[in-house]
């Protein structure tokens, strides 16, 4: 995948995925999900991009990362102010 893609890290089970997949959505900013239940692989991703934790949302584009866990529209912001996405 290229730097160019939005990577959203979720779980089925996470109220805060769920909460910064409808606020992309309502933008209209298209993401690419990578279910962590599903991809096994993907778990460690998750934690060598945040310090050893599982923590989801985590979202990746380019060289920036984060965690959104605790979800507000304000670090979604954050994050996609990083990302060159606003």
């Amino acid at each position: 995948m290229d730097d160019d893609h939005l990577i959203m890290y979720t779980t089925g089970w996470c109220g805060d995925c769920r909460a910064a997949k409808s606020a992309l959505e309502a933008r209209g900013i298209s993401f690419v999900e990578v279910d962590l239940d599903a991809d096994p692989g993907a778990a460690a991703r998750v934690e060598s991009l945040n310090g050893g934790r599982r923590s989801v949302p985590t979202l990746v584009r380019g060289g920036a990362a984060a965690s959104l866990s605790r979800f507000s529209p304000a670090k979604l912001d954050a994050f996609l102010a990083t990302a060159g996405l606003l």
